[in-house]
Formats: C-alpha cells, structure tokens, sequence
C-alpha cells in the first residue's frame, strides 16, 4: 500500500471526517482489490467481487462486525463520520443508516491510514473476511 506522510494530532484534527472517509474509501477499496486479485479469477468476477464489498451496505454490516474490536479512540472516528452529512443524497440501494455507518467505516480507514497505521488496517480488514 502507498505511503502517506503521517500527520500530526494537530494536522489529523483539522481534517474533516468526509475528508478522511474519501481517503478511507479508497484505502478499503485497494484492500479489497488486492485481496481478491489473489484469488486469480477473471476480471469480470473479481469486479463484481468487489462491487459487492464496496458499496455502503456491505460497508455498514463490515462496521457492525468490526465494532466490539475497536478501541475508543478509533470508535471515536466512527462516530464522527457517522454524524458527518455529505452533500449528496444516499445511493438507493441504502438506507440513510446504512449509508452514515459506512461513512463512519471509511471515516475510520482514513484515519488508521493517516496515521501511518497500516498494521491495524490489515488487522481489521483481516476481521473482514472472517464470517
């Protein structure tokens, strides 16, 4: 996974939770490709594979899965994407729940991967894949 240069307490706080959702959203979607890519399927099932991970419903029962291993600080995140309101409607296929709890997942991904906590990131993805 690409580096990013860590930032501080301070820099981290100035961010918006959407800020860290967007990273976060693309941090859990390589996650997911490159776990998948592994499997050597062709392309078609794999991007259907992925499409069926990330999207804000499965995202939202991923969150719900992760929760009793998250510690405070990191619950914290969640809670603050999932009081975040973007300025676009929900996708249809969600509810406005679903859509709030798998902000807070990415809101949550985007930190861990600010943080320069890659090891964490793969612990919990790791949770992700246990069903």
């Amino acid at each position: 996974m690409p580096k990013f240069d860590m930032l501080s307490q301070e820099e981290l706080m100035e961010m918006s939770p959407l800020q860290l959702a967007y990273i976060g959203d693309s941090v859990y979607d390589l996650m997911v490709r490159s776990s998948l890519l592994k499997n050597k399927s062709k392309l078609r099932l794999i991007h259907l594979s992925v499409t069926g991970k990330v999207n804000a419903v499965a995202q939202a029962r991923t969150l719900h899965k992760l929760i009793p291993h998250l510690s405070e600080e990191e619950l914290e995140y969640v809670r603050r994407g999932r009081n975040a309101h973007s300025r676009h409607p929900v996708p249809k296929s969600a509810t406005s729940a679903d859509y709030s709890a798998a902000t807070g997942f990415e809101t949550l991904f985007g930190y861990l991967y600010v943080r320069g906590r890659e090891d964490r990131l793969k612990e919990l993805y790791a949770l992700t894949e246990i069903d």
